[in-house]
């Protein structure tokens, strides 16, 4: 259990920066892909100069970079925390109004703005261990943004401790805020060489005392159908419909497991995203999410079979199937630093609470960071139904998220 004494600043940062409006575009080939990311970017970069982190700054790409310097003398690894600013593109994000529920009592949570929209006990467990907690919420007309401002935020407040509590021994801490990790490019511009660090923990898990080092390892995959066209009047015999083809190809895919709906756990899945064209070309984007290569591989030979076996009722039609590779299981590399997890697990214990080590149905920063050099586990930012008008993250969660970060600084100390 902690025996530091923490004055926190976490709700009130928190507060203020979900009603800043950063939500990426996925069409966009801008970096960052909207210029609004910068808006929450600037005040982070300023607020950190403010509290005495001389070289915080936001670069043309929409990073925030901060330094913390060590205050031992021990030689110890460079450690980063990051979480990114930007929200979904599923739900808006735009004039966000959080609503604080005081010393939650259990049952429902009504949302103000839209009554339709409820946050039921009986669909929503994590509920159950916010008995006395101060509860955040959105209004029911916009998601919150939890997902990561929370981790935004306890990163925040950590800096805050360090900087106003100098006694406490930590090697050089960096911090890094990235744009666009909702649209999967939330690496794409970071300089690691500027950054420096040895290792990272990406603050963006969901309850209280999780640490996550495994992820899906992901791929995209692109169907291009090019049918046959011909005049709708005279075309018995030579049209080949391109949509029609598409369609099939949909309506031939698993109807139980290997899809989004029908899975969980270790289970991979196959998950049409989008769908395109006319008569003469249309196009099938999929995700492909497994554990395990194998797994990704199997999926898209499964994939490419069903396209086959359509296209033998099309003799005239033609395909082209690409995949492109989008991120790897960042335990591929983080089995190979076990002190890694070791130190987080501990962190976790010291802050009070119960350490649990999981896997994420999806992927972070981390994911490709750990790829890039910098290996890169996740840790619990206390966030819920992220992605929704019902997302919500409570106060003490948040807190103990800061008390977490605080503790895996001192501790790489210590074992230096």
């Amino acid at each position: 259990m902690s025996s530091l004494s923490f004055s926190h600043t976490v709700t009130e940062r928190f507060l203020r920066y979900v009603t800043i409006d950063t939500q990426s575009d996925p069409e966009s080939p801008a970096s960052p892909s909207t210029e609004k990311q910068k808006d929450l970017g600037r005040v982070l970069a300023a607020e950190l100069k403010a509290m005495g982190v001389a070289d915080a700054h936001l670069d043309d790409f929409g990073y925030v970079y901060g330094t913390i310097p060590a205050n031992t003398t021990k030689k110890v690894p460079v450690i980063c925390f990051c979480s990114h600013m930007d929200t979904s593109p599923d739900v808006t994000g735009k004039d966000v109004k959080p609503q604080l529920v005081k010393d939650y009592r259990g049952g429902d949570i009504t949302l103000p703005g839209d009554t339709s929209q409820v946050i039921r006990f009986t669909e929503h467990p994590a509920l159950k261990n916010q008995i006395g907690n101060d509860i955040i919420t959105t209004d029911g007309t916009t998601l919150l943004g939890a997902d990561n401002k929370a981790g935004v935020a306890e990163i925040m407040d950590a800096a805050h401790f360090f900087i106003n509590n100098p006694d406490v021994k930590h090697g050089t801490i960096k911090i890094l805020f990235t744009p666009d990790e909702e649209i999967g490019r939330g690496v794409d511009n970071v300089d690691l060489k500027k950054l420096g660090a040895d290792f990272g923990y990406t603050m963006d898990g969901e309850s209280a005392g999780s640490v996550e080092d495994e992820t899906f390892s992901a791929d995209g995959a692109t169907i291009t159908i090019n049918g046959v066209s011909a005049h709708p009047g005279y075309a018995k015999g030579k049209m080949e419909h391109a949509i029609k083809i598409a369609a099939a190809i949909v309506e031939r895919l698993p109807k139980e497991g290997c899809s989004p709906e029908t899975t969980s756990g270790k289970q991979g899945f196959l998950h049409p995203i989008g769908i395109d064209g006319a008569l003469e070309q249309a196009t099938l984007s999929f995700i492909v999410r497994d554990f395990t290569e194998e797994g990704l591989k199997e999926k898209e030979v499964l994939l490419e079979n069903i396209v086959k076996d359509v296209m033998k009722d099309y003799p005239r039609s033609t395909y082209k199937f690409e995949v492109r590779e989008q991120y790897r299981n960042m335990k591929q590399v983080i089995d190979r630093h076990p002190q890694i997890l070791e130190y987080a697990i501990e962190a976790i214990r010291r802050a009070g609470l119960r350490p649990m080590r999981t896997a994420i149905r999806g992927g972070t920063d981390g994911s490709r960071l750990s790829f890039m050099g910098l290996p890169c586990p996740n840790i619990f930012a206390g966030e819920h139904a992220f992605h929704s008008r019902l997302e919500w993250v409570s106060r003490q969660d948040m807190e103990k998220a800061v008390q977490t970060i605080v503790h895996l600084a001192m501790i790489w100390e210590e074992k230096a």
